[in-house]
């Protein structure tokens, strides 16, 4: 099975964390700090707070920018959960914004148009949480106009995203946005395993977020109340999370990032193969806007349902059977039972839905082979015939 995502790991990778585990400090030792220190000097940020998840990345972000009981959240329906739940982590509610046909990420113009009707009700958002979907940026200039306008915050969440560019700015130096959130999970660009990094130029946004991922726990005299007891003394002052990410992690991590370059590269070079080979097919391809550089952490088509005779699911299937592990990223997040629940529906948010309705992701890695492509591209062209 061709997978649509893989790691890859090199001996430095292994002989790094091997270096690790034979030192001293297994967590909480200088490990960390030198990744926060490496992901922020490539994306020109003023600093990073790394944790195990880009989940808990996303809930510590909200919860530095105060977000609460009768705020609002609103994000991208197409988007893995963990962009809209770290709202109602908050105990906030949540709503979300349709996307662009075109980008497959938050409209700005809808935006907008939702963010003035919202005003005349009183019920403007707090947090704004835009998602560079498969590593595309979003139109963050116009968002970010749009948050000086309505007053709200933004939260980039560029879990498919490091190592692109918006406008000649590295995604993560927070041009746009109060702070950025990359993952690292193993189908992403670069891998720690298991792990997240929240990105701001907010020394206050940085110490709180500091806070809520280990326990709300400080040494620091300047945040304590009244005199210490003495050396060994911290305070909880805030109802922070067990959060934190591991030396081995961030070790893997500083070492993936040396070859992010590299690996943006491959990811570029295969994508331009693969706009050649499937140009003549009955599919709608993924765009990429001028003046920017994506990530590519996927690629994903639409199938011209209206020009095949198999459908959607039976397209999916014939993949599965032929040895490629095709996926779908993702199932608009308005139509998961636990928001319905809350009262979203089917019709919603129309434009996510006819994406949904038709994209199918494709496999895309560093290491995925010429000869493998093909056999992708080989494994497609069979499966939208009769």
């Amino acid at each position: 099975m061709i997978p649509y995502g893989r790691h890859e790991i090199s001996q430095a990778d292994v002989d790094t964390v091997i270096d690790v585990l034979q030192n001293r400090f297994l967590t909480q030792g200088a490990q960390v700090p030198a990744f926060e220190e490496t992901v922020a000097e490539y994306c020109g940020a003023g600093q990073g707070v790394a944790v195990n998840s880009a989940t808990s990345a996303l809930h510590i972000a909200c919860l530095a920018l105060g977000l609460g009981k009768g705020d609002w959240l609103w994000t991208s329906p197409l988007t893995f959960v963990a962009s809209a739940n770290c709202g109602l982590y908050c105990g906030a509610q949540v709503d979300f914004v349709d996307v662009d046909a075109a980008s497959w990420n938050m409209c700005p113009e809808k935006l907008e148009q939702k963010l003035i009707k919202a005003e005349v009700e009183g019920r403007l958002p707090k947090v704004v949480v835009p998602v560079h979907l498969r590593g595309e940026p979003c139109d963050m200039a116009a968002i970010g106009a749009l948050a000086k306008r309505f007053g709200f915050k933004v939260i980039e969440d560029a879990s498919h995203a490091i190592g692109g560019s918006y406008a000649g700015q590295k995604i993560g130096a927070c041009v746009h946005s109060d702070i950025t959130v990359f993952s690292f999970h193993p189908v992403k660009i670069v891998t720690t395993a298991e792990g997240g990094m929240a990105m701001t130029n907010s020394n206050e946004l940085a110490s709180r977020m500091g806070l809520f991922r280990s326990h709300g726990i400080t040494r620091d005299p300047g945040l304590m109340q009244g005199e210490s007891d003495g050396a060994w003394y911290y305070q909880q002052v805030e109802l922070g999370y067990n959060y934190r990410l591991t030396e081995l992690q961030a070790a893997l991590g500083i070492s993936q990032m040396q070859r992010l370059d590299e690996f943006i590269t491959k990811r570029h070079a295969l994508s331009d193969r693969y706009d050649t080979r499937l140009s003549g097919l009955p599919l709608a391809l993924p765009t990429r806007a001028k003046g920017n550089h994506s990530g590519l952490h996927l690629y994903p088509v639409r199938l011209q349902l209206g020009k095949i005779s198999p459908s959607h699911a039976q397209v999916f299937d014939r993949m599965r059977a032929a040895g490629i592990g095709v996926n779908l990223h993702y199932i608009p997040v308005h139509l998961q039972p636990y928001y319905k629940a809350m009262g979203f529906k089917k019709g919603d948010f129309p434009e996510a839905e006819r994406y949904y309705a038709e994209a199918l992701t494709l496999p895309l890695f560093p290491g995925l082979t010429g000869d493998e492509q093909d056999e992708v591209v080989a494994a497609l062209t069979a499966a939208m015939a009769l």
